[in-house]
C-alpha cells in the first residue's frame, strides 16, 4: 500500500515563496513521482515531475524557472519549491505516483496513488 501525504500549503503574497512537501511510504522507490495542481472549476493539470532514483526532473512550461522539483531518498520525501508566486499559481496542489508508463507523464491518467492535496494561494 502507497500512501502519501502533502503539506506547506497556505496564503502568501505574490510574489512569495513556498516549499511544498509529499511525504511516502510504500512502494515509491524507482518510480516516477509528480506533482499536479487543479485550480476551482479546473481540470488538474500537470506540474513537475520526478524519477525517485535517478533524479531526472520534467516541468510543465508555465512554472519552469519558478518551481524546483526534488527528493530525499533517506527522508522518501519529494519536495515543490515554489518562487515567484502568482495568483495564477492558486489551486490545491497533489502528489502521485506514476505506474502507467504508457501514458504521458504529464497525464493524470499515468498515475494511481494521490495524496490528499494541499490548498495554495497567492494573493495579489
Amino acid at each position: 500500500q502507497v500512501q502519501l501525504v502533502e503539506s506547506g500549503g497556505g496564503l502568501v503574497q505574490a510574489g512569495s515563496s513556498l516549499r511544498l512537501s509529499c511525504a511516502a511510504s510504500g512502494r515509491t522507490y524507482g518510480y516516477l513521482m509528480g506533482w499536479f495542481r487543479q485550480a476551482p472549476g479546473k481540470d488538474r493539470k500537470f506540474v513537475a515531475a520526478i524519477n525517485w532514483s535517478g533524479g531526472g526532473t520534467y516541468y510543465s512550461d508555465s512554472v519552469k524557472g519558478r518551481f524546483t522539483i526534488s527528493r530525499d531518498s533517506v527522508k522518501t520525501t519529494v519536495y515543490l519549491q515554489m518562487n515567484s508566486l502568482t495568483p495564477e499559481d492558486t489551486a490545491v496542489y497533489y502528489c502521485a505516483r506514476r505506474s502507467d508508463y504508457s501514458a504521458t507523464y504529464s497525464t493524470t491518467s499515468a498515475y494511481d496513488y494521490w495524496g490528499q492535496g494541499t490548498q495554495v494561494t497567492v494573493s495579489s
